[in-house]
């Protein structure tokens, strides 16, 4: 079924009654009663401390929790000048619904600047959302990207695949580029609501990845804006991330297809001008389970060995090969094989046109591989030194760009 609209009709009504207003924040949710009043404290305590004088509106977009979710919403007063939605939205569950819900109120109510905050958030500060709003609203931003302190085996996606891909391909050094709080302008709500994705991945899982990287091929005005510490509901990458891995890979090269034209003539990369200053406070510690990536990453190989020498060029297989022989003590999988695999299976993905997940699920052993060697590299040093080795990583990943370009014409002509 087609979806015209995220709005419900009597959220619609309500966006109406409100007739307009300056700054709208979003809070996209599901099942998260634990934190939800928390979070929403932290808006309207940051909208009434930074932005008095101006209308806002906080709305809260419910994908159906089965929890108590939407009562606590429903029930925690803010401000008596703050307006208050609480919605659940209409079309595929997910958290991209859940945006384009609040695309359309910012769209309808016609606000200056719009944030979205994740409502897992236990870290979150009133201070955040000045700290989103303000280059919006002073500086004349159109997509403001999260930078976090996050511990050196929270966001190992990030760390090991999004960053450096994103960086490479499109030259901006957006460090989370899938962070869960933006912060954008009118301009920039309005085209997301006219995209033709909501019927696809990225209306379920793929909205983070696609907001960063349209705002960046649309050429708005980018910055990144410092948030401190980022403390939510963290997994261990071993336990949980497999999923995630399989559905922001999938959408990362769909994306790489939509937007070639944009990334092939890009070479190099520069930073983008970044507010707030970064502390070095150590955050809270994710624990990891070494041992069990090791051997899950040893059973893909006895599994999918045949069809990973298929997808890989040889001295890349034989990389990976040497890799399965090993203890958790010498583990170890280089960056350069590991860039090599991420650009090898980017160019398989686009030249096989069919069932085009199962490649994806088929190598999500190697990126187990791919965590369970960075925490080998990084076991012994501290969140900050770990940052200077993703960086190394990262420009590793721009420096072999031709590579890219070589087996993405390869794989296609054959």
């Amino acid at each position: 079924m087609t979806y015209i609209t995220a709005l419900r009709r009597y959220t619609a009504k309500r966006i109406e009654e409100i007739r307009n207003a300056d700054i709208l924040v979003g809070i996209p949710c599901y099942n998260n009663e634990k934190t939800i009043s928390h979070v929403i404290q932290m808006v309207t305590h940051g909208l009434n401390k930074h932005y008095r004088d101006f209308r806002n509106v906080i709305f809260i977009a419910d994908g159906g929790s089965t929890d108590d979710t939407r009562e606590t919403a429903q029930e925690f007063q803010v401000k008596p000048w703050q307006e208050k939605v609480v919605s659940i939205y209409r079309g595929p569950a997910g958290k991209g619904t859940a945006l384009r819900s609040v695309f359309e109120a910012a769209r309808t109510l016609q606000v200056r600047a719009c944030a979205v905050v994740d409502a897992d958030l236990r870290s979150i500060t009133s201070d955040w959302i000045q700290y989103l709003l303000d280059p919006v609203i002073d500086k004349g931003y159109q997509f403001v990207a999260p930078v976090y302190m996050r511990h050196k085996y929270d966001a190992t996606i990030t760390n090991n695949i999004v960053y450096n891909v994103t960086r490479a391909l499109y030259g901006k050094r957006i460090r989370q580029p899938i962070g869960g709080d933006f912060a954008f302008s009118k301009e920039v709500a309005k085209f997301y609501t006219e995209q033709d994705v909501w019927d696809t991945d990225v209306a379920r899982y793929g909205i983070d990845i696609w907001m960063t990287t349209s705002a960046i091929t649309q050429n708005f005005k980018l910055c990144q804006s410092n948030l401190g510490v980022k403390t939510h509901d963290a997994k261990d990458p071993g336990q949980h991330l497999g999923p995630m891995f399989r559905q922001v890979v999938y959408i990362l090269f769909a994306l790489m297809e939509r937007f070639e034209n944009y990334w092939k003539p890009v070479r190099g990369s520069e930073p983008v001008e970044t507010f707030g200053h970064r502390n070095s406070i150590e955050p809270e510690a994710v624990s990891v389970d070494l041992d069990g990536m090791i051997e899950k990453f040893k059973t893909g190989f006895h599994q999918f060995s045949s069809l990973w020498k298929e997808i890989f060029c040889a001295d890349c297989f034989s990389e990976i090969q040497k890799a399965s022989k090993l203890g958790a003590k010498e583990f170890h999988l280089p960056t350069l094989v590991w860039v090599q695999i991420l650009y090898e299976l980017a160019a398989t993905f686009h030249a096989w046109k069919r069932n085009r997940f199962k490649i994806i699920e088929v190598v999500t052993p190697l990126y187990y591989g791919r965590v369970a060697s960075f925490v080998r590299e990084t076991w012994d040093i501290t969140t900050d030194a770990a940052e200077k080795v993703v960086e190394e990583q990262a420009l590793l990943f721009e420096q072999k760009k031709d590579y890219l370009f070589k087996v993405w014409d390869e794989k296609s002509r054959a």
